[in-house]
């Protein structure tokens, strides 16, 4: 039977592939924090707005707060 060898990978390989990796971390400019959402927008808060507002009528505001 014929012995396969696996050649390991050389140093030079694996550090370039290292410093490639890390390279393209440090040094990437897609920063996903950027892009999520920071809050209820107008929609929101005018579809809340109404309820805020009959909550306040009937004297129960406190009860909309009780978290």
């Amino acid at each position: 039977m014929a012995q396969i060898r696996t050649k390991a990978p050389s140093f030079r390989r694996t550090a370039s592939a290292l410093w490639h990796s890390l390279a393209k971390d440090l040094f990437d400019p897609y920063r996903p924090e950027l892009h999520y959402m920071r809050g209820p927008g107008p929609r929101w808060r005018a579809k809340h707005a109404q309820r805020t507002a009959s909550a306040l009528e009937l004297g129960i505001a406190g009860t909309l707060h009780a978290a």
